[in-house]
């Protein structure tokens, strides 16, 4: 077992942590006041290679491995948790058009993705009736000559006002259940997709979430991705990938955690020393610091089994598990170490706190990871 990086991994490291240092970490306090989509600083990682990873260089990805991928996501999760959700969506949308999408679809939606012509790509599966169970959707393509014409809506959909592509999940044959589900693509602008209002959430206020309304939605029959009925299988496929990519962003967040907290701690005196020196808040630290360390190995070993392509889809339910609850623990301790300027915007763990929430509610709750993971181990004895 080797659990040192390779040399284009750490130079990796050191090149997303210049940039979100640069020009991210700066701006995500205004982001997340004023709700501001980043579209200047994705366009920038689109430069930097960032926004198409693990697809080949053919399509005009970057033809990294997911191990690259994972770690860039630290790195900007530790600076700004909405520019990594969505970066990781996109990264995810990318990979889904490369993995099933046939040669005509790679050449016109990869690259615009990866250099930033589109600012973003959107993954549409959830409804107001259909979030951890995602076999219930609602939203239909019924086939029209060259044509698909959806009709439904979606609901908490990243990047949607921004996205220039967007996999959209609705059912082609209801008949068939989960296996009657197909994928879509669909671009901005299609006649008959309105965009809905973007939602007003706690944290994570510079990522882009709206609902998209489909009413007579014309697509081009071409758009549709893969075959008819392999929806369901090219979105759970899609999601494990997107998983590690989660789980990727809360371990950025929890270092973010972890080094303000170190910082504070350092330099607030309390009863004539730093409170550093009190066991409490060393305790607090240390748990926080052996939290990360395992998460961040655990995140890794999704990504490499990955890479490896052997099947990744319970380490990537694991490390996503674990990765943002103990995200949320290490937010939870940077508060509280920081007092009662921790519950303020002075300082960011205020931030960090509201950010690192929803971690275990998107991209398959902390609930719905234990039923996979109970299934695969389960399935093995």
């Amino acid at each position: 077992m080797d659990f040192e990086l390779q040399e284009e991994h750490k130079l990796l490291v050191e090149m997303v942590r210049h940039f979100a240092d640069k020009e991210l970490t700066p701006v995500a306090p205004q982001m997340d006041a004023q709700e501001e989509f980043p579209v200047n600083n994705l366009r920038k990682m689109a430069e930097l290679g960032l926004m198409a990873m693990t697809v080949p260089e053919k399509y005009g990805g970057s033809g990294m491995d997911t191990v690259s991928f994972s770690l860039a996501m630290m790195e900007v999760g530790r600076a700004c948790a909405s520019t990594a959700v969505t970066m990781s969506v996109t990264n995810m949308v990318a990979e889904g058009i490369h993995r099933f999408g046939n040669d005509d679809q790679k050449k016109k939606y990869i690259p615009p993705i990866a250099s930033g012509e589109f600012a973003a790509a959107s993954f549409a599966l959830t409804e107001p009736w259909a979030g951890s169970d995602a076999a219930a959707i609602k939203t239909a393509a019924v086939r029209d000559g060259d044509y698909y014409v959806i009709n439904g809506e979606k609901v908490f959909t990243t990047s949607g006002a921004y996205a220039g592509v967007m996999m959209v999940a609705a059912v082609t044959d209801r008949s068939k259940g989960k296996h009657g589900i197909s994928v879509f693509l669909v671009e901005q602008g299609a006649p008959g997709l309105t965009i809905g209002k973007a939602e007003e959430k706690m944290g994570q206020r510079g990522s882009n979430t709206v609902s998209l309304i489909f009413e007579d939605c014309r697509v081009p029959a071409e758009n549709l991705l893969g075959q008819e009925g392999d929806g369901f299988k090219i979105m759970l496929a899609d999601l494990d990938g997107g998983r590690i990519g989660i789980g990727s962003m809360a371990c950025g967040v929890m270092k973010a955690c972890l080094e303000e907290s170190i910082k504070y701690s350092k330099g607030r005196v309390q009863f004539g020393r730093p409170i550093s020196d009190f066991q409490a808040i060393q305790w607090m630290l240390a748990d926080m610091a052996t939290e990360l360390e395992a998460a961040e190995n655990m995140v890794l070993q999704a990504a490499w089994l990955k890479d490896q392509g052997v099947r990744f889809t319970q380490a990537a339910s694991m490390a996503k598990l674990f990765a943002t609850e103990a995200a949320n623990q290490a937010a939870y301790k940077a508060v509280q170490i920081h007092g009662g300027y921790g519950y303020t915007r002075e300082f960011p763990v205020e931030r960090f706190y509201r950010d690192v929430r929803v971690t275990t509610l998107y991209e398959g709750t902390s609930e719905i990871q234990r039923i996979v993971i109970a299934r695969n181990i389960l399935g093995k004895l």
